[in-house]
């Protein structure tokens, strides 16, 4: 593939290509944007964006719900020489204070919008005394109902050296980062993950990923638009509510290119081996990328188990692995190879100490996928904590340089002085190993806890967590780990406490409540500590809890709080309540939900509302929609209105 100098180049020529986008935001409701249309409907955004004032340097936050949107917002600021700053749309406060943060830290920002997320920002800023921020959204927003179809913009010529665009790191609320991306580390990273994936213009792409995460933006659009190919972007949103429907479209569209982080597969899968799928047609499938959070071996297996009667290759599961302050890929295996692990004693992952296999059935053993070697102009090494470098079969901190590397966090110098080694490594802060020439990870250096892809630091929940009554940060510890036996990594909050197991109880209830409410994010455990160790100046050592969980010392404990599904269950006397109480039992592991609760305030994620309002539409078709919780949140009131309805 061509390496263009800036991606306003790569839409410039991608705009003579007969190809197209195609924006899926449900079973039967679909949009088509021409390449050329793409560069059409770019140029006219950006002549209302200039009209206003923005200039060439000016940054442009895109905060919307829509897809086809974001994307011609997107160009439209690369053409103006404008710098686009993607931020996703969550529901929770933290979601809101993250974007309000994130303003803050720019010079001279426009938020791009829908006019009722401006009015949601409104009314949350005022309440919360942002008055700075409320002044800001006022005065700088251009909302996406306001777009002059008729302008016409003039195109900034960029250099290499311009910023792109800056990526915040997914999921942190406190103290976001923004990686900076420049169009020479967009161009180089392009062209090789295009080169290294085996991509063509003949191929057809389809993700799911938000297109505000780098895989999303960045794999199944950027790079998929440079090399020519017809893709298909289908909303996050209507995978979560309908996950069936990703391989419904991949066989309708003979789809050759798919991805997915851990998550898809086993949300995917919870409701494809109740329902199944007819007509399914995968042959087509060459490569589903898979990255973005811990790859588990085992789902892996489970999905193309369950996907080999409908002609999905072995070989189309294509574990890779990437980062943002690498622009997003940093090695991929061969194509066409099939994939495969190493299995090894949990207990040998230190740094600076070699790998001890055992076999997959040892009572201590833990599988990591190869993801590959490292892709064109990027260098891997591997080095213990005073930054030498290790041999083959050594675990040790995995540390990059390259083109596609960023040089630096958006007006931080400190993060970007912390980023790099004093030779000018990157510190990915994630721990591997060399095995047959291909980079294995092992786990995490830095403390942050992935989950559904994204990355979420520790400290920000511990804070939430701390302002319950009788708690602070000396009595929170909170981490995330993938158990023995399992697929996907687990949030767990330690709390340090002495006393009774039941008066435990209704902590963690509140903890789970305030987590959910504040984050959107589902506790799996929390778990009483009589002791949280540190080192001697200070600093929470999270993985002697977790190597402490890991090793059982606290199954006793968790037996307790967590009544197992074996435990006798209370049945309301109306069976549609106690049926759906049923329902929810299967999907909120054991988090006790009951007839009256609310749904939103029991600590548990919108992935699993959704897959409790699944799970009762198979019982009763067409009775109940994700939207309709809203007016009955609880049990009781969904009993109602299904009956209602009938």
């Amino acid at each position: 593939m061509e390496l263009y100098n800036t991606l306003t180049d790569l839409l410039a020529d991608a705009r003579g290509k007969s190809r197209e986008i195609r924006f899926i935001d449900g079973e039967n409701d679909e949009s088509v944007v021409s390449f050329g249309d793409l560069w059409n409907r770019a140029v006219a955004l950006l002549g209302s964006l200039q009209a206003q004032g923005m200039e060439a340097g000016d940054e442009l936050v895109i905060f919307s719900k829509s897809n086809e949107s974001f994307v011609i917002a997107f160009w439209a600021a690369v053409l103006g020489g404008m710098v686009p700053v993607p931020v996703a749309v969550g529901i929770s406060d933290e979601h809101r204070l993250k974007l309000f943060r994130i303003l803050s830290q720019l010079d001279r920002a426009t938020l791009f919008t829908d006019a009722d997320l401006l009015e949601r920002l409104l009314e949350f800023s005022t309440s919360s005394d942002l008055h700075d921020i409320t002044k800001t959204l006022q005065s700088k927003t251009m909302l996406i109902g306001n777009i002059d179809a008729t302008a016409t913009g003039q195109v900034f010529q960029s250099t290499p050296d311009n910023i792109a665009f800056i990526q915040y790191s997914s999921g942190s609320t406190s103290d976001p980062k923004g990686v900076v991306l420049t169009h020479r580390n967009l161009c180089i990273n392009i062209r090789a993950i295009v080169e290294a994936c085996n991509w063509t213009k003949d191929d057809q792409s389809l993700s799911w990923m938000p297109l505000t995460h780098d895989m999303g933006l960045i794999g199944y659009h950027l790079s998929v638009l440079g090399v020519g190919m017809n893709h298909a972007v289908m909303d996050t949103s209507v995978f979560v509510r309908r996950p069936l429907l990703w391989m419904s479209k991949a066989s309708e569209l003979r789809a050759t290119q798919l991805c997915s982080p851990n998550f898809g597969y086993k949300h995917f899968l919870k409701l494809f081996q109740r329902k199944g799928l007819d007509n399914l047609d995968l042959s087509s499938v060459k490569l589903i990328l898979n990255g973005a959070e811990p790859i588990s071996w085992e789902l892996c297996e489970e999905f193309l188990a369950a996907l080999a009667p409908h002609g999905l290759k072995r070989t189309a599961m294509f574990p890779v692995y990437g980062l943002a302050e690498a622009t997003v890929g940093v090695s991929i295996p061969e194509p066409g190879s099939e994939y495969s692990r190493i299995t090894v004693d949990r207990h040998s992952l230190r740094v600076g100490e070699p790998y001890r296999q055992v076999a997959p059935d040892d009572e201590d053993a833990v599988s990591f996928v190869r993801v590959g070697k490292a892709i064109r102009d990027v260098e891997i090494r591997i080095v213990d904590d005073s930054d030498r470098i290790l041999n083959a079969g050594v675990i040790g901190n995995i540390q990059l340089r390259g083109g596609s590397v960023t040089e630096r966090v958006y007006g931080d110098a400190v993060a970007t002085e912390q980023l790099f080694t004093t030779d000018g490594w990157l510190q990915t802060g994630d721990c591997g190993v060399f095995v047959d020439d291909q980079l294995v990870i092992t786990g995490r250096q830095k403390d942050i806890i992935i989950v559904n892809g994204q990355n979420y630091y520790p400290h920000d929940i511990e804070e939430i967590v701390a302002r319950l009554d009788d708690l602070d940060l000396n009595k929170v510890v909170v981490a995330g780990a993938t158990p023995k036996g399992g697929q996907t990594e687990e949030l767990i909050a330690f709390i340090l406490y002495r006393q009774s197991i039941e008066g435990f109880r209704p902590i963690v209830e509140q903890v789970r409540d305030l987590i959910g409410e504040q984050t959107g994010l589902e506790v799996d455990k929390v778990i009483p500590v009589a002791k949280i160790p540190k080192t001697t100046s200070g600093k929470v050592q999270r993985a002697k809890l977790l190597q402490a969980y890991f090793d059982g010392e606290f199954d006793s404990a968790i037996a307790e709080l967590h009544p197992t599904e074996n435990a006798p269950q209370e049945t309301d006397d109306d069976p549609l309540v106690a049926e759906i109480e049923t329902i929810c039992r299967e999907f909120s592991k054991d988090r006790k939900i009951g007839p009256d609760d609310n749904l939103f305030e029991v600590g548990v994620s919108s992935l699993t509302l959704t897959e409790i309002v699944l799970a009762i539409d198979e019982k009763y078709p067409g009775k109940l929609d994700i939207s309709d919780l809203f007016d009955y949140p609880t049990i009781r009131q969904i009993a109602g209105f299904i009956k209602e309805n009938s």
